[in-house]
């Protein structure tokens, strides 16, 4: 199925959002790491579940952006 220009938007807005959370995800990973190295485990367990969070966001966008694929969720721009 072709999708609509409003359609096409979407699914790509959904995709860079996505795939800003999971860069995000992976800084984060790395100042968890920091932060246990500097025996900050206190910060280091917030920013681990900050990282959880953003990878459920991650994988919740990248579905949607599917559903519009599969123009189970569908966009039309009222003009």
């Amino acid at each position: 199925m072709w999708l609509n220009e409003d359609e096409n938007e979407l699914r790509r807005d959904l995709q860079s959002v996505a795939s800003d959370l999971r860069w995000s995800a992976v800084e984060l990973l790395r100042i968890e790491q920091q932060l246990r190295q500097a025996g900050n485990e206190a910060d280091a367990q917030a920013v681990r579940r900050l990282c959880e969070l953003f990878q459920g966001d991650e994988a919740r966008l990248a579905g949607y952006s599917e559903e519009v694929k599969a123009k189970v969720i569908s966009r039309i721009k009222a003009h």
